[in-house]
């Protein structure tokens, strides 16, 4: 696929320090907007560029399409317990029937049952599972989880996110993506 023409349509792909990306999914990529700013503020290095130029009165830039950031960013946190990290760390498929399209969020153990809502209580549904399993437990339900819902870290979410690529890689972009897995013999 071929990027667009206009300066949009070239976004930089974000490194940490350590030249790993900040994220996998959603891909770390900053706009051009962004990266120009960031590289005049002198808060990253360019790594990359394209051959894309824009200029103003006084100046022409080459626009980066890898950067990486002179200050690294602990990747140690804990993930924040949001829906889409939930569906990332289900596979974006429903942990009933294993369908993959329209998710809601589900809990394991009801409300209504003293069930919170947390990692460990929270699974990706789709809305016809949701439905029928209701104010039971699975058990209750008949209907066995394929995971049992866990908190992950930040490290397994970047996992999970590289199966799930972008719709737009750019060849410069391939070698900071796919460094670190294991090559076939």
């Amino acid at each position: 696929m071929t990027a667009p023409r206009t300066p949009s349509g070239w976004p930089a792909l974000v490194l940490n320090a350590d030249f790993r990306p900040l994220s996998y999914y959603p891909l770390s990529i900053w706009p051009w907007q962004d990266v120009v700013k960031a590289v005049w503020q002198d808060r990253v290095d360019v790594v990359s560029v394209y051959d894309k130029v824009v200029r103003s009165p006084s100046m022409e830039f080459q626009l980066p399409s890898v950067v990486s950031l002179k200050t690294y960013i602990d990747q140690d946190r804990s993930p924040a317990f949001t829906r889409f990290n939930v569906f990332l760390r289900d596979g974006f498929t429903c942990q009933y029937c294993g369908h993959a399209g329209e998710l809601t969020f589900d809990h394991v153990v009801p409300r209504s049952h003293g069930g919170r809502t947390t990692w460990e209580n929270i699974v990706a549904a789709c809305p016809p599972c949701n439905l029928r399993k209701g104010g039971r437990t699975p058990l209750q339900a008949g209907m066995p989880i394929r995971h049992a819902p866990r908190r992950p870290n930040s490290w397994q979410l970047q996992d999970a996110g590289r199966r799930f690529p972008p719709d737009y890689l750019h060849n410069s972009w391939l070698d900071y993506l796919y460094w670190d897995i294991e090559l076939e013999p």
